[in-house]
């Protein structure tokens, strides 16, 4: 602890209201709430705050405030970039220049912009303000605080790789900080995986600011009468350069239950009330934001702090229909049908898009497709198939590998034929995975695909998602979600293995199968297509 005289107590909040009156702003709520939550929050604390809402500048006055109140106090200051770090603690050293009670305490000339100390610093190994972005090495630091601003930004989230660095980084923060010190996370969330809400489901203390404090959306507004929970005070319609703000007594007018539109907007509606800012943005600056916003995520994300990556998600899973059933085989009439609860199925394909398992290679990923008389498409199986492509034993049978886990999936899921993805190591897997299905009558097909992967992800998902004629069962859900929210047509490294798979599929399908021809030796599978049967018909020519 410093060894300077104890200073008279101030609370934050007066500090930050002696500053601003220097400064000449008009301090508005939302600033005095956050500045009454910056002094009482608990140790690991979490701050959302939308885009424009001034936290750095907060946050420099928070600094100057902590070294008010002892000098001795250490922060670690990381940002997504260095020279971005640099920026809160030059702020800093302009609060403590500047602000009436703390002029006396940086000396001129002492440290650079990274790292410097102030009167009555104890420790002159670390300094009161180290600054430094969140991939740049820390290691040797110790700290009574460390402050996270905005390291969560889209160079740092691009894929889950990314994302996994700078959670390592912030590991080391554990390491850095002395015992009873505080950890504070600050920005706005830019994926739907937010480091935010891993931080809040730890027990984080968190204060969660949003521009507008009531939000309802109409997807696509095609009636002219719609419920709302709230009365409206602003209305979008669309965004990017299209949207525009909708004026009452022109556009719609408010009804005891809602809003009724003169004529039907279509697209998308955004209704709001509640704004935490109305002095600073008002209707025309927020829809003149609203028009340079490309996507309703990125909206969503930075003025709302909704988890949602702000590029436009090109293949959301959220728009896949999730089920919880297997199918079940019924008999009747010497026929077999397949059915999915109460749906009959007529139709299946399986996709393997082979891999050995290679560092750095994809996973090697099994997919079955069934489809319905409608058209519907159900995807039922995602598995991650491991091993060799087959083991054997002294005789050459299979006994294992891939091609075997491939073999009970056909038996237990009466799977009438598997197509390989002959690109790579599938190559040779063909011939081998025929011997491993000896008996069960399944067929075997091939596959080389020599157009763009992304393209063909694309092609296969983007119209049964828009169309809403997929459904996933829930474990393959939970296996491709991560994927397909990722998902981006410009990268050509990423994690895609499974909704690759789920594509080939797809683009597979409907298989037609021939009557399988029963053998003494073969595992039975029933033909469970549906068809007219047979009859004998007498005619008199």
């Amino acid at each position: 602890m410093s060894t300077e005289p104890k200073r008279p107590y101030i609370s934050l909040l007066a500090f930050f209201l002696m500053w601003a009156r220097r400064m000449g702003w008009k301090v508005p709520n939302v600033h005095v709430r956050a500045c009454h939550w910056l002094e009482h929050r608990g140790n690991l604390a979490v701050l959302r705050c939308f885009r424009g809402f001034g936290k750095s500048t907060i946050l420099a006055v928070y600094n100057a405030w902590r070294y008010y109140l002892d000098p001795a106090y250490r922060i670690l200051h990381q940002s997504e970039s260095d020279p971005t770090a640099y920026k809160t603690s030059r702020d800093t050293q302009n609060v403590l220049r500047n602000h009436p009670l703390t002029k006396h305490l940086l000396p001129a000339g002492q440290g650079t912009v990274e790292q410097w100390w102030v009167l009555g610093a104890t420790d002159h190994r670390n300094a009161s303000m180290f600054a430094k972005g969140i991939l740049s090495n820390v290691t040797s630091a110790r700290a009574d605080e460390c402050q996270n601003d905005d390291v969560e930004v889209p160079r740092n989230i691009q894929t889950p790789e990314a994302r996994e660095k700078m959670r390592y980084r912030l590991g080391e923060q554990v390491h850095i900080m002395v015992p009873g010190a505080r950890q504070l996370y600050i920005g706005t969330p830019h994926t739907h995986d937010s480091l935010y809400d891993e931080v809040e489901s730890l027990g984080a203390d968190c204060l969660t600011i949003r521009m507008f404090g009531q939000e309802h959306r109409i997807e696509d507004a095609k009636l002219t009468v719609y419920d709302v929970p709230f009365i409206p005070e602003i209305v979008f319609q669309g965004i990017g350069k299209n949207s525009r703000l909708m004026v009452a007594g022109t556009d719609y007018q408010i009804t005891k239950t809602g809003i009724a539109f003169f004529s039907p907007p279509g697209g998308l509606v955004d209704c709001y009330a509640g704004c935490a800012w109305p002095d600073r943005f008002d209707a025309r600056e927020l829809a003149d934001r609203r028009k340079k916003t490309r996507t309703i995520n990125e909206w969503d994300s930075q003025y709302q702090l909704h988890s949602k990556p702000v590029t436009e998600v090109r293949l959301d899973p959220a728009r896949i229909i999730p089920y919880d059933v297997q199918p079940t085989m019924r008999y009747a009439n010497n026929a077999a049908a397949m059915y999915l609860g109460s749906t009959q199925i007529v139709g299946a394909v399986a996709y393997w898009d082979c891999s050995l398992g290679k560092i750095k290679s994809d996973a090697s990923a099994f997919s079955l497709i069934l489809t319905d008389a409608r058209g519907q498409l159900y995807w039922h199986l995602a598995v991650g198939l491991t091993g060799e492509i087959a083991e054997f034993d002294d005789r050459d049978r299979i006994i294992g590998g891939q091609v075997h886990q491939i073999r009970e999936l056909v038996i237990n899921h009466q799977i009438p034929r598997v197509i390989i993805e002959t690109n790579g190591p599938g190559g040779f897997a063909p011939s081998i995975l025929k011997q491993a299905l000896k008996g069960t009558g399944c067929g075997v097909g091939e596959e080389h695909s020599s157009a763009n992967k992304q393209k063909r992800i694309l092609d296969a998902f983007e119209s049964p998602l828009s169309a809403r004629f997929l459904w996933a069962h829930v474990d393959v859900l939970r296996t491709i979600w991560d994927q397909m929210r990722d998902f981006n047509p410009a990268l050509t490294n990423q994690d895609d293995d499974y909704i690759d798979s789920g594509a080939g599929a797809i683009a597979q399908t409907p298989v037609r199968i021939g009557r399988i021809v029963g053998k003494p030796t073969e595992v039975r599978r029933d033909d469970w297509r549906p068809s007219a049967g047979t009859h004998d018909v007498q005619v008199d020519y």
